[in-house]
Order: C-alpha cells, then sequence, then structure tokens
C-alpha cells in the first residue's frame, strides 16, 4: 500500500524562507515565484522569468529532499522534506516506463496497481536486504508539478546518487532464468543491448555512485560496475577510472562530452542538462529553448567554472567553441556557414602521392580510382574518380 507521511505538503517556500533572512526572503520569493504552481516555461518574458534566469545562482541551494521508507505493516510512505541530517538510503535507477508511480499517487494512496510499482516494491525490499530503512525513486519523489522543486532536484541529482549508500540499477530488458545466472553468456548480450545504456539521465546515474548493482527483470543481481567494468567501459567508452569515481575535473570537457553522444533524452533540452553534474554546474531550467541554446548556456557556465582552474587545454577550447553534440538537422547550416572552409587544403595529399604523380605524367591513363589514407589523415570512406 502507498501513502504518505503528511495529507497537504509541505510548500518549498518554508524552506527558502528557513535558510534565507529578512524583508529579502519574501521580497526574493515572490520575485522567483517559488510555489508549487509557478511555470515550467522560464522562457516567458516576464520580469520574474529574467531576473530568475539572470540572479539564479546568487541565491543558496536548498537541496531538500524526500525519502521513501516502508512501516512495519508494509505501507510505503515519504518522509517529510528533508534539507539536514539525511539518513542512509538506497536509489534506484531505471528507464521510465508508461506506468509510473508518480507523486500524485503516493499523495492520493493510489499507484500500487500501476505497472511501474513493483520498482518501487523492489527498491525497497533490497533496501531492507542491505540494512537501509530508507531509499529514494526519482518517479514519486520530486513533484513534478513544481517547477521550482524539479529546479532543485535536477540540480542535486549527481549529489544524491553520489551520497546513496546503495544504487541499484533495474534493468527491466533484461531477462535472466533463476538457473545458470551465473553464466555471463546467458544474459550479457541483453544486458549490453539494454535501453538502460542508452538513456542521457543514467550517464550521471552510472558515473556518480560509488557503486552500481545491476538486476535483471526478474530481480536477479547481475554484478556492480567493478565486476562489470570491462564491459560497461566496452560499451560506453568511459574510462575505467571515471567508473571508479575518479575526479571528473581531470578528464577533459572534450571526453566529457563523448559519454552523451549515443544517448537520448524525451525532452531535448535534457541532453544538455543531464550534463550539469558531469561538468558540476548549477543552471536554471529552460525548457523550451531548444537543445542548442541549452548546449550554449552549458558551454557559458562551463567557461565561467574554468575561469578559475587551471587553463583548458587546445582541446578544451575547441569542444568549447562548438559545445553541443552534432545533429544532423543542424549540420547543413553549419557548413554553409564555413564557405568552404571545412575543406580548405583538404585536397593538397594527393598532389604529392606517387600513383597521381604517375598518372598525370602519363600518356595512356584515362581512369585514376584514389582512396585515402586514414594513417596519414586522408579520407578514407569514399573512392574519388578523376578524367
Amino acid at each position: 500500500m502507498l501513502s504518505s507521511v503528511h495529507s497537504r505538503r509541505q510548500p518549498f517556500r518554508r524552506h527558502a524562507i528557513r535558510r534565507l533572512t529578512c524583508g529579502v526572503v519574501i521580497w526574493a520569493s515572490k520575485l522567483l515565484d517559488l510555489s508549487d504552481n509557478s511555470s515550467s516555461d522560464l522562457r516567458a518574458s516576464t520580469p520574474q522569468s529574467r531576473f530568475r534566469a539572470k540572479y539564479y545562482d546568487s541565491f543558496p541551494r536548498l537541496w531538500a529532499m524526500r525519502l521513501l521508507e516502508r512501516d512495519d505493516t508494509g505501507v510505503i510512505r515519504l518522509t517529510e522534506d528533508l534539507i539536514d541530517k539525511i539518513p542512509p538510503y538506497a536509489i534506484l535507477s531505471h528507464t521510465w516506463g508508461n506506468e509510473e508511480v508518480l507523486f500524485s499517487d503516493l499523495m492520493n494512496g493510489t499507484g500500487k496497481n500501476k505497472a511501474g510499482y513493483a520498482k518501487i516494491q523492489f527498491c525497497g525490499d533490497q533496501a531492507s536486504r542491505d540494512g537501509l530503512k530508507f531509499f529514494w525513486v526519482d518517479t514519486c519523489c520530486i513533484d513534478k508539478s513544481s517547477s521550482a522543486e524539479l529546479q532543485e532536484a535536477i540540480n542535486s541529482m549527481f549529489r544524491w546518487y553520489r551520497n546513496a549508500a546503495k544504487c541499484y540499477a533495474y534493468l527491466v530488458d533484461v531477462s535472466t532464468p533463476v538457473l545458470g545466472i551465473d553464466d555471463n553468456s546467458v544474459w550479457e548480450a541483453t544486458f549490453r543491448a539494454s535501453r538502460w545504456f542508452t538513456r542521457g539521465w543514467t550517464l550521471q546515474e552510472l558515473i556518480a555512485p560509488g557503486s552500481v548493482e545491476f538486476f535483471s527483470k526478474e530481480e536477479l543481481r547481475l554484478g556492480d560496475k567493478r565486476s562489470l567494468e570491462r564491459v560497461i567501459h566496452n560499451m560506453t567508452g568511459i574510462p575505467f577510472e571515471a567508473l571508479r569515481c575518479g575526479r571528473l575535473s581531470d578528464f577533459s570537457v572534450h571526453n566529457r562530452m563523448a559519454w552523451i553522444e549515443k544517448r537520448n533524452t524525451t525532452r531535448e533540452e535534457d541532453r544538455a542538462y543531464s550534463l550539469f553534474g558531469i561538468f558540476d554546474v548549477q543552471l536554471p531550467l529552460l525548457y523550451g529553448e531548444g537543445e542548442d541554446k541549452a548546449f550554449r548556456r552549458l558551454r557559458e557556465e562551463i567557461i565561467k567554472v574554468s575561469r578559475s582552474e587551471p587553463t583548458l587545454d587546445e582541446a578544451d577550447t575547441r569542444c568549447l567553441a562548438d559545445l553541443r553534440v552534432t545533429d544532423p538537422r543542424h549540420d547543413k547550416g553549419r557548413i554553409e556557414t564555413a564557405k568552404g572552409g571545412l575543406l580548405k587544403d583538404a585536397y593538397r595529399w594527393v598532389l604529392s602521392n606517387v600513383e597521381f604523380q604517375q598518372w598525370r605524367d602519363g600518356e595512356e591513363s584515362r581512369l585514376l580510382w584514389i582512396k585515402g589514407d586514414p594513417a596519414n589523415n586522408q579520407p578514407s570512406s569514399h573512392m574519388y574518380g578523376t578524367v
């Protein structure tokens, strides 16, 4: 059964008032519109939204978090909103389905018949086996109808996963027989093909925790991030040191950006927003701005943060100059803007090619096929006919 500790949740504004001081609190609270009914479209050209986008970083982070707990009767309840003294907790990593249990379901005591309830129950059961009373699931622990709460949750998500005592990755599309679970060949192919490895948000859920334990649809343990790190490294290209919670600042911007290349998100802006923790930046969410603008703001914030860090290397500087994953829809305009610059001097290598020189000086040769040598930075994906 699902339930809630309080029938009426504590407003998010209460935490702002508790942490800020004097008359500035009332003014800032109204101006930033931290109510539960605030609009999720922060692009609106209103004084409130412009102020919020410009001065967001000048206000303290609240990091309010609520957890789930199961009482002795098996009822799953939400805790009150927590800021300090957060107890040890387990955290779930998964991909969203069509029938997830939402925050409103918990508040109304419903959702038990939804397919997503099985994941919540699994997380609670596994946490209990690991000696943990509290656990966290993003579908129902965040009130996504509140733009203010969603804002703070996304900016603190990496931290929540890193601080979790346990992280369980539930792979709903990986099925394992009870017998033969220890034989990786039985499930490794479906593990490699799991949708979990293609989603943008699961990137930080893989990297942030000290350990990630993988479970099949049948709730059988497949292994953890360390025991499966070679498979994960080969699949994702993420360095071993990053998988082992090494300092992400030790990896170049270019390298970290490559980790998101083959991952997708439902909302295009989330491709950039899901990288906040990877680059240790905090920004307001502007859903509706589009992927390009989201990456542009991310680039500007990375540059801003890097001013207090060691000088960026040349590769990072080039990467930051155009910090977004290439989208074929935008390539045409980008190439047209370059006005041929992309091909400048690209042909010169052929002039020193021995076969070309022999063909050029010969009297009988009519057709020459040329294939570049990738070892010498020459094109190799096409054949060219020269008459």
